[in-house]
Order: C-alpha cells, then structure tokens, then sequence
C-alpha cells in the first residue's frame, strides 16, 4: 500500500542494501566519511537497526570489499591464460576507478567473503591450468596485481579525470617555465599526452601486456 503522502514505501532493509548503500556513500564522499550515523540516514533508519545485518564496522567493511570483487569478471574457462588474464585485470581497474576507496582495502581483509575467494581461486586456477607450477602462480599472481593496485592508485590520485582536464593541466604546468628548460618534459606533454584522445588509462595495458609476455616467457622456459 502507498502511503498518503505519496511516498514509496521504503524496502525492507536487509544486509545487500546496506551494503550497496555504504558503497554508493564511499564512492561520493570517500571511505573517511563513512559512518554508521550517515549510512543510517541515508537508508533512512537509525543507526542501531544496521547492527541487525552488519556486526561491526569492520564486518560491514569486509562486505564492501566483496561486492566490489563480485563486480570483477573472473577468467573465462577454456580460453587462454593470457587473453583470460588480461580482461580480468582490465575489468579490475576499471571497477576501482569506480570504487578508488577500494583499492587500499582489497587485500586487507583478514576474513574474506565468498565472492573474494572465488576470484582469487579462478585467477590461481587459470594459471595452474595453463601450466604454472604453485610457486609461478603464486608470483604471476602477485605481479599483476601489484602492478593493477599501484596503478589504480596513482591513478585515483591524479590531479586529472577527463582529456579537457588533462591538457587544461599539461598547459598549467607548462606555462610556469620558459622555453627549453625542461625539453624532454615538453615533448612528453605535447607529443603525446596533449595529443587528441589522450587518456591516461590506455597506459595501463601496455604495462599490464610486459609483465604478461615476461609471464608467458618464464612458463615456457621454466
């Protein structure tokens, strides 16, 4: 039944829709903001009625991070370790560019959720299928993903999120010194990240293709 006031009834609140609602409030305000007192008025509840579906802070933390891992493709089966790799890593940066709150957090987490462990699982058992012994699944899995972390971040802390603001920047810091003192920075900015186009997020798969041709060669040769 609608209320009269023309209202939609509120739902049921159950622990996915806390979840979801922390998350949204995350990614708006950043992880610092996040409060039991803000989640509740955002879900219009009082505070206390969310300890009915997340014990404690760091339950309701643990339960952000795996949602935000369940929005991560995992390595289709049957196809090729590197192809498979190389989406599952692309489809994680583009999430924490949603989540960049996340990224700190994603292997922080000392009781890991369901959709946690069945990611880690499918990227160890694609490399395992494609033939890596334990120990160089264990280092292609701490290399790509120390190198997919560390870019999420420097590129959540980029002073820059569109190519308008990226050139509008480039131009900034090129107008604080003269002519030919700085000539291999100059060319940097106006060969290539002024060029039309430029996004710093393409850098991210050139890197992530080394270290999986580097892969590729120590599974071959090994």
């Amino acid at each position: 039944m609608t209320p009269q006031d023309g209202r939609r009834p509120r739902a049921r609140l159950n622990r996915n829709l806390v979840l979801r609602a922390a998350i949204t409030l995350a990614d708006a305000t950043g992880l610092e903001s996040l409060t039991m007192r803000k989640l509740g008025v955002e879900l219009g509840v009082e505070a206390m009625s969310l300890y009915n579906h997340v014990a404690n802070k760091d339950d309701l933390l643990d339960g952000m991070i795996d949602s935000v891992f369940s929005e991560i493709a995992l390595p289709p089966e049957g196809a090729d370790w590197i192809s498979s790799m190389r989406g599952r890593a692309i489809s994680a940066r583009e999430v924490l560019a949603r989540h960049p709150w996340a990224t700190g957090l994603m292997g922080s987490r000392t009781t890991p959720g369901p959709a946690t462990l069945r990611h880690h699982d499918a990227v160890i058992g694609t490399l395992r299928t494609a033939g890596f012994s334990v120990a160089m699944a264990a280092h292609a899995f701490s290399a790509v993903d120390s190198y997919l972390y560390g870019f999420a971040l420097q590129e959540a802390s980029l002073p820059f999120d569109t190519p308008e603001d990226t050139a509008a920047v480039a131009q900034t810091i090129l107008s604080q010194f003269s002519s030919g003192k700085y000539p291999h920075l100059t060319e940097l900015a106006i060969e290539h990240v002024l060029q039309p186009g430029y996004a710093y997020r393409d850098e991210f798969e050139f890197g992530l293709d080394l270290i999986l041709e580097g892969l590729e060669r120590s599974r071959t040769t090994g």
